[in-house]
């Protein structure tokens, strides 16, 4: 029996505690821009508020659509972002070097930030369709491995090494959990380490000071190492319960870069402290448990799939973002997911949260390569 696309009641039957757990985070996220903005609404907080007002019943009705729907519009929403993507190359709007956003009426939008979303749903759909038995063929994995790597140089070339890693990274996870063995893991790992000199001497000039930022900050203290090293200096003053909500000096003074973005995770931990961000870590891990959850129990590859891809979005965000302002890795900017300010982020975040209550929603539905 065909099923509605939409109706109004499946809302009802949404995992409301997960859905409670996100909107605790964004809130979360609304007080630190409100701390950013030294104790203003104005200009991140608001903005930020309004965006998730409206994209929360977005979410919503994604998560209630029949996920059949989604199944067959996959590589339609695929292909559309690689169309932004090539429109951003010729048309895109430039800012502090970088051609990242293509304008659309009032509003710039990122698409290298849905094109995570984006390519997702194509590695979904593909392996929902390939048996078992030849997901490990080479000639199986050319097409996601097109999929994949024509959106990463796009995104590459704006330049925005950042985003491309974490989009290689989450399909990474989907073709290790498609069945991909891992020895061709293993070679492309050792690919990509043979080609590591030649990558390095292809990179912009603020990438290649980036990484020996990373290596040596105190090299470069009032240039760029400035940021990591303001970043250690408020992570390590907030001690262990922080110096209190509003009350830290590194980003209450502007010591502290990119306080409402990249970085707001480090002014968190300088006013909350230890504990505040192991609460944070632990409110993540939560929902990154709660999409491993969905994952496990979905009855259909294509949601299994879908699951894996969103989660993965919202770990290898945490994880990127956690440790580059801890100086574990270099600089490469990624927002923390609901905390960080930016419309784009927020959008693929709240769509990617919609995907995933949708994999929950329908996790009973089964359904094979061809569906009506």
């Amino acid at each position: 029996m065909r099923q509605k696309l939409f109706s109004f009641e499946r809302v009802f039957m949404l995992n409301w505690p997960a859905i409670c757990l996100m909107t605790l985070l964004a809130c979360i996220g609304f007080a630190m821009l409100y701390s950013a903005a030294e104790g203003s609404f104005s200009p991140w907080a608001y903005r930020q508020m309004l965006r998730f007002a409206l994209l929360f019943p977005v979410m919503l009705v994604i998560a209630v659509v029949d996920i059949r729907f989604w199944f067959k519009s996959a590589y339609v929403i695929y292909f559309l972002v690689l169309l932004a993507l090539v429109l951003t190359e010729f048309f895109g709007v430039t800012a502090m070097g970088a051609t990242r956003w293509l304008r659309l009426g009032p509003f710039n939008i990122q698409p290298s930030e849905i094109a995570k979303v984006s390519v997702v749903f194509a590695l979904a759909h593909y392996f929902h369709t390939v048996s078992s038995a030849n997901v490990g063929k080479i000639l199986y994995l050319i097409p996601p491995l097109l999929m994949v790597a024509v959106p990463s140089l796009l995104i590459m070339k704006q330049p925005d090494l950042g985003t491309a890693l974490i989009l290689l990274m989450v399909a990474g996870a989907m073709f290790f959990v498609s069945g991909v063995k891992l020895w061709k893991f293993g070679a492309v790992i050792f690919v990509g380490v043979v080609s590591l000199p030649f990558v390095i001497s292809h990179l912009h000039d603020y990438q290649k000071k980036r990484v020996l930022a990373f290596l040596s900050p105190e090299s470069d203290p009032m240039g760029h190492g400035y940021n990591i090293l303001q970043s250690k200096i408020a992570i390590g003053s907030g001690g262990l319960f922080g110096k209190g909500f509003l009350k830290g000096t590194q980003s209450q003074l502007s010591f502290l870069p990119e306080k409402q973005t990249d970085f707001i995770f480090t002014m968190l931990t300088e006013e909350f402290g230890f504990v505040g961000g192991v609460v944070i870590l632990c409110l993540y891990a939560m929902l990154i448990i709660y999409g491993l959850y969905v994952a496990v129990n979905s009855k259909s590859h294509f949601g299994r799939l879908m699951a894996v891809g969103v989660t993965s979005i919202f770990f290898f965000h945490i994880f990127v973002n956690v440790a580059m302002v801890m100086g574990l890795i270099p600089i490469v900017g990624a927002p923390l997911p609901l905390i960080s300010y930016g419309g784009t982020i927020m959008v693929t975040i709240l769509v990617a949260f919609g995907l995933l209550l949708n994999a929950n929603l329908y996790e009973e539905a089964s359904f094979g390569k061809d569906i009506d």
